[in-house]
This record gives C-alpha cells, sequence and structure tokens, in this order.
C-alpha cells in the first residue's frame, strides 16, 4: 500500500491490535494482500524510522506465507528500532496471533 487513502480505509474499518513495539491493523479481504508499514516522525529521525520499517518487513515476508488475506497496516513504536530481534519477533508473533491472522 501506498496510498493515503487506503491507510485511512485500513484505520477506519478495522480495530489495531497492539503490543510493546508494534501496532497491527488488519481487516480481512479475499483475494487481495496488501500490507503497509508506518511509523510516526515521534519515534525519531528518518534513520529511526527506516530502520524500525525495515524490521517489521523482513519479520512480514517470515510470516507472509501462513497469514490470512487483508489488508495488514503495521505502525512502529519507538521501541521497534531498539529491543533485540527476538522480541521484536516474540511482540510481531503475538499481534498476529490476537488478531486472529495465522491460516
Amino acid at each position: 500500500m501506498k496510498q493515503h487513502r487506503e491507510f485511512q480505509f485500513v484505520y477506519r474499518k478495522s480495530k489495531g491490535t497492539h503490543s510493546d513495539s508494534v501496532v497491527l491493523f488488519h481487516l480481512k479481504q479475499e483475494g487481495v494482500k496488501k500490507i503497509g508499514f508506518t511509523a510516526t516522525k515521534k519515534i525519531g529521525n528518518a534513520v529511526v524510522r527506516n530502520r524500525s520499517k525495515r524490521r517489521l518487513r523482513s519479520l512480514f515476508v517470515k510470516y507472509s506465507p501462513s497469514l490470512q488475506d487483508g489488508f495488514y497496516v503495521f505502525v512502529a513504536k519507538a521501541t521497534t528500532s531498539q529491543i533485540p530481534a527476538k522480541n521484536l519477533q516474540n511482540d510481531f508473533e503475538k499481534v498476529l496471533s490476537r488478531a486472529k491472522c495465522f491460516t
């Protein structure tokens, strides 16, 4: 996802699920799997925001085959770029399982 209206559609229609380091907005939609990653300016400068999004993107690639179709928007929190990879992976799994995204 790249367009602002797509992100807003998902924000309005879905409910957010959060953990210590990531927030997930998931909207089920058959036959479509679209993803978006965001990080607000509150969490740091461009380097920190991009690092956070890269870390989330790499985790999504790992879990993507076992996820349902739909729209996924991941929002990085301030701790996303700082915590160890194992903790981030646990938070990522926790958010996906709470939102019932696994097939």
